[in-house]
């Protein structure tokens, strides 16, 4: 089982509120998460406790410069930001160093999977 994770203060809201459906990572990894894949989407500080909040099916993954990400993309994002400049802003900020329009990155499109009782 693979997890897709948000830290808690960044992404909180838009994932709870079900505003986020796509998450942006710098480098190419289509390795790791492909088109039908169960994920756990989770909250929480890297190498800390965190928190399952649902599970999602991976709809689409997407490689391709940050300099290219479409505006679908970028809302999909976070659906406050407008430009690249903004999720160049937030990934430098993930990252600790400067993240530039030419890097390669990782587009991954989920979907929460509702769990049915019978």
């Amino acid at each position: 089982m693979f997890a897709l994770n948000f830290y808690s203060e960044l992404y909180g809201d838009v994932i709870k509120s079900g505003r986020k459906s796509a998450t942006i990572r710098i480098g190419d990894k289509s390795d790791k998460y492909s088109t039908g894949q169960i994920v756990w989407v989770t909250l929480g500080a890297r190498y800390a406790r965190r928190k399952k909040l649902f599970s999602a099916i991976v709809d689409k993954v997407e490689v391709k410069p940050l300099g290219e990400l479409s505006p679908r993309d970028i809302q999909r994002e976070n659906p406050e930001f407008r430009s690249v400049d903004d999720v160049l802003k937030l990934l430098s900020q993930i990252y600790g160093e400067p993240v530039t329009a030419d890097r390669i990155a990782t587009i991954i499109y989920f979907s929460p999977v509702d769990e049915y009782d019978l």
